[in-house]
């Protein structure tokens, strides 16, 4: 089901000539697409019959959500040229200042816009949270209800994918000329907060997740659990592509093991050495904190906001390793799968062209 409206376009067509720098388009952050206002609309039309109090207050915050939209955007435009101090700063500028490597947080490096813009996806994400619920217990049919889910797993997904660019700007194993793509999706992404991106990976790493709730993978060998999960998912063709062409990568496949065991690379290495000297082939979930010495949370739930922290957590895992050069996985699973897509899609872009 589609979440966004998008028509595809090769990026290139807006990154031809610094020349063409222009206000011709929209600078707007995106508060409703087309698809999340007919949702909206559909809660409204329920509410209105059986609980109009509740849909003063859903009205109320809605509007709040469009105020703050409306202040944010009277901060400068990141597509606009603007001087500042006798200095021209493009979107073109902002990505070659992207592209310089700094450890470490980039937030005081980052436009103002761009901050400000983060706290406003987060608030759309609760307001879309609270929606399904309503959704839920004003007795809308399964499929409307379905739709909140998908349409708030989006938004959680547009957070996360941010981080996603970040770490892949900094991937020197990836060419310039992507790189530069990916940091004008970045730029694309804090101007609008929606991203096309978002759209073909969401649902995948949705059903990852939801195909790892209901795996029981034996811990102390990963013999068999990448065949299991993606006979578990059955949905996807990249996802299949993803796991048949990448996961012989070392990076890659250790970063399938953290997401697959909710363990660090560290504890899993721990794990495997104690089990082995113990001569223990495979434990269960529940024995994990007793072998590890320590408390691991180790129950899956379906809350989505679960996904988000403990995809946190690796990405600060990943980011420390790949900045002390230690051994275990550099990058996490989403940044893998996609730098895939991202790759894929250029390479796409590069055959039409030529097939013309």
């Amino acid at each position: 089901m589609q979440q966004n409206e998008f028509t595809s376009v090769d990026i290139e067509e807006f990154y031809d000539s610094e020349e063409n720098a222009s206000n011709d388009f929209s600078t707007d952050i995106v508060v409703l697409t087309e698809y999340e206002n007919q949702l909206v609309t559909k809660l409204f039309d329920r509410l209105r019959v059986v609980s109009p109090e509740t849909l003063e207050d859903l009205n109320t915050r809605i509007s709040d959500m469009k105020r703050l939209a409306a202040d944010i955007a009277k901060f400068p435009s990141l597509l606009e040229r603007q001087i500042i101090m006798g200095e021209t700063r493009t979107q073109y500028t902002l990505i070659e200042a992207l592209l310089i490597h700094r450890d470490g947080d980039k937030m005081l490096h980052l436009p103002s816009k761009a901050t400000l813009g983060k706290g406003f996806l987060v608030v759309k994400y609760h307001t879309f949270s609270s929606m399904t619920r309503l959704a839920e217990s004003f007795g809308m049919d399964k499929a409307d209800v379905k739709a909140f889910q998908s349409a708030t797993s989006v938004l959680l997904f547009t957070l996360m994918v941010e981080d996603v660019y970040m770490n892949l700007i900094d991937d020197s194993s990836m060419s310039l000329d992507i790189r530069r793509q990916i940091a004008f999706a970045l730029i694309i992404l804090w101007e609008h907060r929606n991203d096309q991106n978002v759209t073909d990976a969401a649902p995948v790493l949705k059903a990852v997740w939801d195909a790892r709730r209901n795996l029981a993978p034996a811990f102390g060998t990963m013999v068999g659990t990448s065949e299991l999960l993606l006979i578990s998912i059955q949905m996807d063709e990249d996802w299949s592509a993803f796991i048949k062409s990448r996961l012989h990568d070392k990076d890659v496949s250790q970063a399938m093991e953290e997401f697959l065991f909710g363990l660090s690379y560290e504890q899993i290495q721990t794990l495997r050495r104690t089990l082995r000297e113990k001569g223990i082939s495979a434990i269960g979930r529940d024995e994990i904190s007793t072998f590890l010495g320590q408390h691991i949370k180790t129950d899956i739930t379906s809350d989505l906001r679960d996904f988000f922290m403990l995809y946190t957590v690796r990405r600060d895992n990943a980011r420390v390793r790949k900045r002390l050069n230690i051994e275990g996985p550099h990058n996490t699973l989403e940044d893998h799968y996609m730098k895939f897509i991202l790759e894929k899609n250029k390479e796409k872009q590069y055959n039409d062209i030529h097939a013309r």
